[in-house]
């Protein structure tokens, strides 16, 4: 007798086809971005780079997001958010196969690490405010906090893999192998996203891009929680991410034994993640933004105790805390944001919650090199800690965080020709992070909180 098994309820948003191909792309994608972020920083420091160098290096790579994510959501909402997306990831497929080719010869400018890191952020630019809208148009209204919280599972496991992956191949053999299996991953994204068969989206006859970026800004503006929290981490990559991401790697080279002990603590936080986005999976919380907001308390834990010069173990133990607090903001912030805003506005809303978030983020890498070398990196990083554990118990004092509930819109789901995709096609369900992506500002991220791991828009 055959014995037939079932995936576990919680993965049956898996179900739906197009949504299965895509996430084995982004999945690819997320790998490749984890494991460059880390190889990028000691690539820039075996090149003769200082932390302030590494600092422009990552700014050159924020500017270009914050210039034209705007534009992005507008092309996404305008043409399709499958098309411009496809071609974002043409361009860092591009872009980081040059990089990679001119590590392997040598050792190149910091100008050049600065300008391929440019391009790295126009084509983030195009593909991060497609996301959201993308997901609308693969699940229905009823999954997509399942959606979400596996597309931040799918950066959590890549956070513990990607870095450790890093470490051991930056030690082993050097920066540039790493970077060119990031250029692959980009390629993998790049096939699934051609493979996707869905409605074409008609241009806004008539209309001016102006007149959409207004209509996207109407409907961000309108909603308190959404600009709360995008100041929220505005705030927060300026004077707290953005500092601990490029200082985390001077002082891992300085004192905690260079890129595998950097690696460890990152791959700690996705380890914390991985482990949030399975206890947010299948959950639909009452106020999901007040859980949401709690949870953001727990970003700030690594970055007090690098402050401190706490050792690697402590600093990655309080990294698996940040990582839980990662995934479920971003799963329940992501989910409100989709269900909050309209279908055919999303990705122009994210878009400028993203910009608002990445606005800070150019400050951040150019400034907190000098700063830190005036002041101290401890005095720096602790500071920034405490202001981010402030800002965020005010946030959750704010009644509009309260006041936003779960909602479920009547929507059938996405068309697929696919025979495996019509069982259990019913909605989930039961009871409910990005997430992301969210998104501090490193390479690759699509979202607009602190990504390197954490993510949301």
């Amino acid at each position: 007798m055959r014995v037939r098994t079932r995936r576990p309820a919680r993965f049956k948003v898996l179900r739906h086809a197009h949504l299965r191909r895509f996430y084995i792309g982004f999945a690819a994608s997320k790998l490749g971005t984890a494991m460059a972020s880390i190889a990028l920083a000691f690539a820039v420091l075996d090149s003769g780079g200082s932390a302030v160098d590494l600092g422009y290096v990552f700014a050159s790579e924020i500017v270009p997001q914050v210039a034209l994510m705007l534009g992005g959501g507008v092309l996404a909402d305008r043409f399709g958010r499958r098309q411009i997306m496809l071609g974002a990831d043409v361009l860092r497929t591009g872009s980081q196969a040059v990089l990679a080719g001119l590590l392997f010869a040598g050792h190149p400018p910091i100008l050049a690490f600065c300008a391929l890191a440019a391009a790295v952020g126009v084509g983030d630019a195009l593909f991060s405010p497609g996301l959201n809208g993308l997901t609308v148009e693969l699940v229905p209204a009823d999954e997509l906090g399942d959606a979400n919280a596996i597309f931040g599972m799918a950066r959590s496991l890549a956070s513990v893999a990607g870095p450790a992956l890093a470490g051991v191949l930056v030690a082993a053999a050097d920066p540039a192998t790493v970077i060119a299996l990031d250029a692959a991953s980009y390629a993998a994204s790049a096939l699934a996203l051609s493979g996707l068969r869905l409605p074409e989206r008609s241009s806004s006859s008539g209309r001016s891009m102006l007149s959409d970026l207004t209509e996207g800004w109407a409907e961000f503006r309108s909603r308190t929680w959404l600009w709360v929290t995008t100041a929220q981490f505005t705030l927060f990559n300026l004077v707290a991410w953005g500092p601990f991401l490029l200082l985390g790697p001077v002082l891992s080279k300085s004192y905690l034994g260079g890129a595998a002990a950097w690696g460890s603590i990152m791959a700690a936080f996705g380890a914390g993640s991985v482990a949030g986005g399975l206890v947010a999976l299948g959950r639909r919380p009452r106020r999901p933004l007040l859980i949401a907001s709690v949870a953001s308390l727990g970003y700030p834990a690594p970055i007090a105790l690098l402050a401190l010069h706490a050792p690697t173990a402590e600093i990655a133990s309080a990294a698996v805390v940040a990582g839980l607090a990662s995934a479920g903001f971003n799963t329940f912030w992501s989910a409100a944001l989709q269900q909050q805003v309209p279908a055919d506005t999303q990705a122009r809303v994210y878009a400028f919650s993203i910009v608002g978030s990445y606005s800070a983020g150019p400050i951040a890498f150019a400034g907190a090199g000098p700063i830190a070398a005036i002041i101290g990196a401890p005095v720096l990083l602790g500071t920034g800690a405490a202001v981010a554990a402030c800002t965020s118990a005010a946030v959750i004092a704010v009644p509009a965080i309260r006041a936003v509930l779960w909602h479920t819109s009547p929507a059938a789901p996405p068309q697929e020709n696919d025979a495996t995709a019509t069982a259990d096609s019913g909605p989930s369900p039961g009871t409910l992070h990005h997430s992301a992506e969210a998104p501090a500002p490193t390479s690759g991220s699509e979202s607009a909180k602190p990504t390197a791991p954490p993510t949301s828009g």
